[in-house]
């Protein structure tokens, strides 16, 4: 991989990529983007939403985790028109809790991760990773569609 194209994320101690994903409520893709692992997911998430707002003008509620507080939501609302909602733990949760709204875009990661491509980062450069992502929902949506016909 091109040193470039890669980081060292502190806060999970690896380095590589991060795939940050924008999905509709069933967990279809709607905008991907591929950055090295260095990249905050705040800083990640301008140019994602600014995608999003021009690709997907119907939209108007995001729901994000809580690596997406701060500022954000304040230039969401005064520059793409959209409302950014942050999806919190609370200090009395302990352990491992299914968060509302969150669970959507973790299982679309749980299934892109049954692409072998995906399982690691083979690729040389962020676009090809982008396009195996896409490459990947295109297959397991297409399988999901055939399925439903084939049952009529």
């Amino acid at each position: 991989m091109p040193s470039v194209s890669r980081g060292w994320d502190g806060g999970k101690k690896v380095g590589g990529r991060k795939r940050h994903i924008v999905t509709d409520c069933f967990g279809l893709l709607l905008v991907v983007a591929v950055t090295a692992a260095n990249v905050g997911d705040r800083d990640a998430a301008v140019g994602l939403l600014q995608r999003l707002r021009r690709l997907h003008r119907d939209i108007c509620l995001v729901w994000a985790d809580g690596g997406y507080t701060g500022d954000l939501a304040d230039w969401c609302r005064n520059k793409l028109a959209l409302t950014l909602q942050v999806v919190k733990r609370t200090d009395d949760m302990e352990g491992f809790v299914v968060l509302p709204r969150r669970w959507v875009v973790e299982r679309t990661f749980a299934w892109l991760m049954h692409s072998r491509r995906l399982a690691r980062d083979y690729e040389t450069l962020p676009a090809s990773s982008d396009a195996m992502i896409r490459w990947s929902m295109v297959t397991r949506m297409g399988r999901r569609l055939a399925r439903a016909a084939g049952r009529r």
